[in-house]
């Protein structure tokens, strides 16, 4: 699914800011602290930590379905 560019305007001051994002994946939400953006294999990729467990995540922009901010 291709962000809109309300969505991406959220996804990069989420990455600016270190922010908290929910974020929908293949039909399973998790929070992500936000890191920053990366093309890995061709594809933008979000590296983020889970806020609990500092747990590395990498998520490929393209497979998210849903995105908001946690405040």
């Amino acid at each position: 699914m291709a962000l809109s560019v309300a969505q991406y305007d959220l996804l990069e001051r989420a990455v600016t800011r270190g922010s908290r994002l929910g974020i929908t994946r293949k039909g399973r939400q998790l929070i992500v602290v936000a890191e920053r953006l990366v093309i890995r294999g061709g594809h933008e990729t979000l590296v983020g930590r889970h806020p609990s467990t500092g747990d590395a995540l990498v998520i490929s922009v393209d497979e998210i379905e849903r995105l908001e901010l946690v405040r």
